[in-house]
């Protein structure tokens, strides 16, 4: 039998288990540049409305931080710019794709049945890829058809397409070698996305700090090193194909050490006996979370010193700005450049926390799926009893870590301004404000559960659609119903701006409904077991 016996078989799977959700995100993403660039180019007819939005965007700590620098005054350099946290999504969505069809269908034991079959032990890790790949290519060429008729450089629109291609096909790469650590898809999923975190941290603590060498560091800073429209540096293009080519052998390496089912990391096993604070269907929760919590808050507390220490920056820089003084002088001074600074990182703080809340919640569906669950509810424990664990640490996860992240940021830039005490509650409440909306996508993870089990992935394109509706919905001029589609839309604007209490009011009872759907569903709906 050949290494790849069975390949294509795997891959034609692959296309039909995906062939309602992967045409809508490669499609989607690959339209939205086009689309994107029609709207700016409205926006900034002339040369002089787009140098007053690179004198403010190109300079601005927000800006920068969020979508990256800004290389080029031109349409195209605007487009680009303001497109920089699509790589990140595209870089999520293909590296749960990889895990999906790997480490999840050997969870599930679909593996070891394919595995009789005539296929070869890595068929499947290959197939995997092989479409993630392929999909990330199509996407990129419909980006560049797309482009090339809004009247922009052809080689920026190939550029472009290659910088969204190259970060997904790397994080699929990450989610490959992921999926061979683990035993279990949450664990690959959460080592992967971890990834995916650091190289957002790297590339913000690098263009937004002064540290470019950080930059260099990320994968998601490589991409934007491609620099579209702005004398491209193809070369950039050689470092992500080495860094493809060195995981993907890493992950063909390892996949051939280990057992089918196994991870490279063994799972610590416990005691033959379990102790008595074990007994609660909340002990267990906490046994399964505890990990994943503790890993989430300390990343939390890393960004948020970071950001914090940047925030300072931004008030110095408006001293050495005519231009930006006087806009942000009409904005609130220093204190208002920073304040928009802080609010835009705390938007960034809810949006990361509400990935941690779907992973938490997504975890009642990995012990179904593992056939774990049944063994549980066969006892006395009821099935709200159980659902209940693991709904508290979706819900209050995600104030646990926005809560230190808040603290970490407002200290930090407190005693860089001399005046902790008040900053510390401002930031604070910047980043506890983002709860309501961290909720509502909780409570759809939790309503897919119950309701439509075998759709619970979709939570995360939900959590892909706010960003970009967040990101750029506003610069495409799209009606604000489509705006007020993402629960963040209606999240205030702290600190510096007005606390509104009944849109969170809203957040929350819409939250509510959600989660109540999904649980009473759940009482009734059939749970996999072993028979």
């Amino acid at each position: 039998m050949g290494a790849l016996t069975g390949t294509r078989g795997l891959v034609r799977l692959i296309l039909r288990r995906d062939r309602f959700l992967m045409p809508i995100w490669v499609i989607y993403l690959g339209v939205v540049p086009s689309a994107f660039a029609s709207s700016t180019a409205d926006l900034y007819p002339t040369v002089a409305d787009r140098h007053e939005y690179a004198q403010v965007s190109g300079n601005n700590p927000a800006f920068i931080a969020l979508f990256g620098p800004l290389y080029d005054e031109g349409v195209g350099g605007i487009v680009t710019q303001r497109l920089g946290l699509i790589p990140l999504v595209v870089g999520l969505l293909s590296l749960l794709t990889v895990i999906r069809h790997t480490r999840t269908d050997e969870e599930a034991g679909r593996r070891e049945l394919l595995g009789s079959a005539a296929v070869s032990r890595h068929a499947g890790l290959a197939a995997a890829l092989i479409v993630t790949i392929g999909a990330n290519l199509v996407l990129a060429l419909i980006m560049m058809a797309g482009l090339n008729k809004q009247d922009l450089p052809a080689a920026g629109g190939v550029a472009l397409g290659l910088e969204f291609a190259a970060a997904g096909c790397i994080f699929a790469a990450v989610g490959a070698l992921a999926a061979q650590l683990t035993t279990s898809a949450g664990g690959a999923r959460a080592i992967a996305i971890g990834v995916l975190g650091a190289s957002l941290l790297l590339r913000i603590a690098g263009d937004s700090g002064g540290a470019t060498w950080l930059s260099w560091l990320s994968p998601i800073g490589w991409v934007h090193r491609i620099r579209p429209y702005a004398d491209e540096r193809w070369w950039v293009l050689g470092i992500v194909v080495v860094a493809i080519a060195g995981l993907v052998a890493a992950s063909v390496a390892l996949s051939a050490r280990r057992d089918v089912g196994a991870g490279v990391l063994p799972p610590r096993l416990g005691p033959a006996e379990a102790a008595g604070r074990l007994r609660s269907p909340l002990a267990l929760a906490w046994r399964l979370h505890r990990a994943p919590l503790l890993g989430w808050t300390a990343g939390f507390a890393v960004i948020g010193v970071v950001l914090g220490g940047v925030a300072k920056g931004v008030a110095d820089m408006m001293r050495d700005n005519e231009s930006l003084h006087d806009v942000f002088t009409r904005m609130g001074g220093a204190s208002g450049f920073s304040d928009a600074f802080l609010s835009s990182m705390m938007g960034l703080f809810g949006l990361i926390a509400a990935a941690y809340a779907i992973q938490a919640a997504l975890r009642m569906r990995a012990e179904e799926d593992g056939l774990r669950a049944d063994p549980v509810l066969a006892t006395s424990v009821g099935r709200l009893q159980w659902a209940g664990g693991h709904l508290l640490f979706s819900l209050l996860g995600p104030a646990v870590v926005l809560t230190v992240a808040g603290l970490a940021a407002g200290l930090t830039h407190g005693i860089n301004t001399g005046d902790p005490g008040h900053e510390v509650p401002r930031v604070l409440g910047g980043a506890l404000v983002q709860l309501p909306a961290v909720w509502v996508l909780a409570g759809l993870t939790i309503a897919l559960f119950g309701i439509l089990p075998q759709f619970t992935l979709a939570s995360w394109g939900a959590l892909a659609v706010f960003v970009l509706l967040g990101q750029i919905g506003s610069a495409m001029q799209l009606s604000q119903k489509a705006l007020d589609v993402s629960p963040f839309t209606h999240i205030p604007k702290l600190p510096g701006g007005e606390v509104a209490v009944q849109p969170l009011v809203w957040l929350a009872a819409i939250a509510a409904v959600l989660t109540v759907a999904g649980l009473l569903r759940f009482r009734t709906r059939d749970v996999k077991s072993v028979a």
